[in-house]
């Protein structure tokens, strides 16, 4: 009891001292991956529906005047003359053998280049365009070689004979398509060099396969004007699909015909084919580059959105992040305003 009374008080316990509070580490915010694009077969059937001027398809499967048409030009294509194809400026085999040879000096080069007139206009413009622009003018054909590099002056070479075979617009489909297959044929090329510099490929090779794949899909434009009659109309996927097998077998004997290298022969043979995969390396990188040019004449034309994944509309020959990069250098090089 006395101890009760008189014992000192009992101080209340304390309590815990709280946990210091840590200021959460801020979460960078991930960024939800961009949603795929539409399959391979829907962008190709847009793609053939822009060249030709066509609206969406009003019947999926093929129809038995489709059918019938298909097969004439089957045969019709079968008995082509590749002799009626336009033959490549002698100066372009020449050129493109001395510039295999290092030994070849600029005063060399330039002779040859010189012997085409409008392909000397073409290498002064681009030498005197903003990329290429220096400190002291360019007051010669050599210098502007020797500015340009070896590979520029095969690329801007091909083109240069390219676009007048690739642009020919006859008949009233033509005047639709030659415009739209040089446009796929500058981002094809440029998106295959891209890929072939990824896997060893010769990227002129790559380039010239890039620029040449549909060398053949404008005569089948002209055999449409004349074969097709107005019933068909808008076309089913699967005819167009048919027709443009026929212009891949056409492209095929155009690059034979102008003794292009064997490599792009190879490409184009695969391409031209029963489908399937690709079996050379080349022809993989083509696979993929005609994909992606397809996409991006789509966008340029505001037909597909920009902001989609399309590595999944492509063969599957790359690793995806491989694809997103060629996809965002063909924005850089054709859409700059876009960034």
């Amino acid at each position: 009891m006395w101890r009760r009374l008189f014992a000192a008080p009992t101080a209340p316990p304390r309590p815990a001292p709280a946990a210091p509070v840590v200021a959460a580490e801020p979460v960078a915010p991930v960024s939800a991956p961009a949603a795929p694009g539409p399959a391979l077969t829907v962008v190709e059937d847009r793609f053939h529906r822009v060249l030709l001027g066509l609206t969406e398809a009003t019947a999926e499967t093929i129809s038995s005047t489709e059918q019938a048409t298909l097969r004439r030009l089957e045969a019709i294509g079968e008995r082509f003359d590749v002799r009626g194809l336009p033959r490549l400026p002698s100066v372009l085999p020449q050129l493109l053998r001395a510039l295999r040879n290092d030994a070849l000096g600029g005063a060399q080069l330039a002779a040859l280049v010189g012997r085409d007139p409008l392909l000397v206009g073409e290498v002064m413009r681009v030498t005197a365009s903003a990329h290429f622009r220096t400190a002291q003018p360019i007051h010669n054909l050599q210098h502007a070689v020797v500015l340009l590099g070896r590979e520029s002056l095969r690329q801007i070479a091909t083109q240069h004979v390219m676009k007048p075979i690739l642009q020919a617009s006859a008949g009233m489909r033509g005047h639709l398509a030659g415009p739209c297959l040089w446009e796929h044929a500058e981002r094809c090329a440029h998106a295959a060099a891209h890929l072939g510099r990824l896997v060893g490929c010769d990227p002129f090779e790559a380039f010239l396969a890039g620029m040449v794949c549909h060398a053949g899909t404008g005569a089948i434009v002209r055999l449409l004007d004349q074969e097709a009659p107005p019933s068909l109309g808008e076309f089913s996927p699967a005819f167009l699909t048919g027709c443009m097998r026929i212009g891949a077998r056409l492209s095929l004997r155009a690059v034979r015909h102008w003794d292009m290298p064997a490599p792009v022969c190879g490409a184009l043979e695969e391409r031209a084919g029963a489908p399937g995969t690709p079996v050379s390396t080349l022809g993989k990188v083509l696979a993929c580059a005609d994909a992606l040019a397809m996409v991006q004449v789509l966008i340029e034309r505001g037909l597909l959105d920009a902001q989609l994944d399309y590595g999944p509309s492509c063969p599957a020959h790359f690793p995806a992040p491989t694809l997103l990069r060629c996809q965002h250098d063909l924005r850089r090089q054709f859409m700059p305003a876009q960034g």
